[in-house]
C-alpha cells in the first residue's frame, strides 16, 4: 500500500503564541507532497519535522486570512535558493495575486521556476486536480470571506489478479488487464470463469478532508461524508458558542457533531484559540459527541 500520510506543521488561529504555529499541513500521498495553508514560519517547521522541501508538488490555501498564507513569501525565496526548475502551482482563490504579483516583481529574476495560481471556485464543490491514481476537490465552507476545504483521495485500483487462477487456467497475459478491470474469462471450451474467482478485491480507496475557518455547516456533509479522516477547525470550546457565530468559526462540539452527521471514521480537531493554554477541554467536548477524536499538534503524523 502507499503512503498517505498528514503532517500537522501548525494548527493555531490567528493570534500568534508560543504554544502553536499558524495553520499549515503537508499530504504525502503517492509520493507526492502537497501542502495545506501556508501560515507563518511554515518552512521552518519543515525544517524541524525533516520535510522533503524540495519534493514539494503543489500549495493548496484554503483562503486569504494572513494566518493562512504569510509564509509563503519565505517558502517562496527558499524554494528558489534550494534551484527548483519545477514549476509551482498555487491553488487559492484569485485574490492572492494582489500578494503574488507585488513579491515576484520585487523578486524578479531571482526566482527559478514560475509560479501558476489556480484560482479557486467558492461556490461549489470542483476537482482541482488528478492523476492515474489520486484526485483532489475543493468545496464551499462558511466563514467571511470566501473559504474552500479540500478532498484528498485515491482512486479505485483495479482488482488483483490470483497468480495461481493465472497458471490454472492459462490465462494469456493479453486477457490479464480485461480480467483486473472486471471481466469473466472464456477458456477454450467455451467455460465462463466467474471474475471473482480469478481477482480479490484491491484495497479501498482511502480519503481525506480538510476543513478549514468554518462555522458551524451542516450543508457541507455531502462533500466529506465517509471519509477515513477528517480535519475540522474547533477554534473555541462550547462555551464560547456566541463567539463562534460572530466570528464564523465551530466550536469542538460543532466539528464532532459533522464528524458524526458524515460517517467519518476518524476526526482530528485543531485551530485552536489562543486563550486555550491546555486543550482537554476541547478534547473532552468532542469526545463526547464522536469518542474517535484526536488533538492536532505539531509534528503529528496521521496515517491513513
Amino acid at each position: 500500500m502507499t503512503r498517505f500520510d498528514i503532517t500537522i506543521l501548525g494548527c493555531g488561529s490567528a493570534m500568534p503564541t508560543t504554544l502553536h504555529n499558524p495553520p499549515s499541513q503537508l499530504v504525502d500521498l503517492n509520493e507526492k507532497l502537497f501542502m495545506i495553508d501556508c501560515g507563518e514560519g511554515t518552512q521552518l517547521q519543515m525544517r524541524k519535522y525533516k520535510a522533503r522541501i524540495g519534493k514539494l508538488h503543489s500549495l493548496f490555501i484554503s483562503h486569504l486570512h494572513g494566518d493562512h498564507i504569510f509564509g509563503l513569501p519565505g517558502l517562496i525565496s527558499t524554494l528558489s535558493l534550494l534551484g527548483r526548475t519545477d514549476d509551482l502551482t498555487i491553488y487559492a482563490h484569485r485574490e492572492l495575486d494582489f500578494m503574488l504579483n507585488p513579491l515576484l516583481t520585487y523578486m524578479g529574476s531571482h526566482i527559478s521556476f514560475k509560479i501558476h495560481l489556480r484560482a479557486l471556485n467558492p461556490g461549489e464543490k470542483e476537482m482541482i486536480y488528478e492523476n492515474k491514481t489520486i484526485r483532489i476537490s475543493s468545496f464551499p465552507l462558511k466563514h467571511r470571506i470566501d473559504t474552500n476545504g479540500f478532498l484528498f483521495e485515491e482512486k479505485e485500483a483495479p482488482r488483483h489478479m490470483l497468480r495461481e487462477m493465472i497458471a490454472f487456467y492459462k490465462i494469456p497475459i493479453r486477457e490479464i488487464a480485461a480480467i483486473k478491470a472486471g471481466a469473466d474469462f472464456i477458456t477454450d471450451d467455451g467455460t465462463v470463469v466467474p471474475n471473482r474467482i480469478l481477482t480479490r478485491p484491491a484495497a479501498p480507496p482511502r480519503r481525506y478532508a480538510y476543513c478549514s475557518d468554518t462555522a458551524y455547516a451542516p450543508e457541507i456533509i455531502p462533500y466529506i461524508e465517509g471519509v477515513d479522516l477528517l480535519y475540522h477547525e474547533a477554534t473555541f470550546a462550547d462555551s464560547e458558542l456566541i463567539r463562534a457565530e460572530e466570528t464564523y468559526h465551530s466550536t469542538a462540539g460543532q466539528a464532532a457533531e459533522i464528524a458524526v452527521a458524515s460517517g467519518v471514521k476518524k476526526l482530528v480537531i485543531g485551530h485552536y484559540s489562543s486563550r486555550y493554554n491546555e486543550l482537554e477541554t476541547l478534547l473532552n467536548e468532542a469526545r463526547a459527541i464522536f469518542p474517535e477524536t484526536e488533538l492536532a499538534e505539531e509534528g503529528k503524523v496521521l496515517s491513513l
